[in-house]
């Protein structure tokens, strides 16, 4: 393509084009995806939730496992404890007790 304005423009346009494909080429793959699970903050992780808020922060997954990996969530697929639902995560770092909660009804899929 010469290297003018013309050729400039049409170059745009194509970029523009094919970003518009690329769009469209996602939306009809994600289509079929389910949607998120929504997340409420407001749901309770019964006494785990008293104890994470006494808990000092910031704070890694390895020490709350540490300090709390025994405690029993309810999740989709039943009971599991706070160290099984934790285990397929990578040591993330918390600075609050409501960053650990959001995660967690993440990763029980409330």
């Amino acid at each position: 393509m010469a290297d003018d304005k013309q050729g400039r423009d049409e170059q745009a346009d194509d970029q523009k084009r094919r970003q518009r494909e690329r769009m469209q080429e996602e939306a009809r793959t994600r289509a079929d995806e389910e949607e998120p699970m929504r997340v409420d903050s407001g749901e309770g992780l019964g006494d785990l939730d008293e104890a994470l808020k006494s808990h000092d922060y910031p704070a890694t997954t390895n020490e709350l496992v540490e300090a709390y990996g025994d405690y029993e969530l309810e999740t989709q697929g039943g009971k599991k404890s706070l160290e099984d639902v934790l285990a397929s995560t990578d040591d993330e770092m918390y600075d609050s007790a409501e960053d650990v909660h959001r995660r967690l009804l993440e990763l029980i899929g409330r």
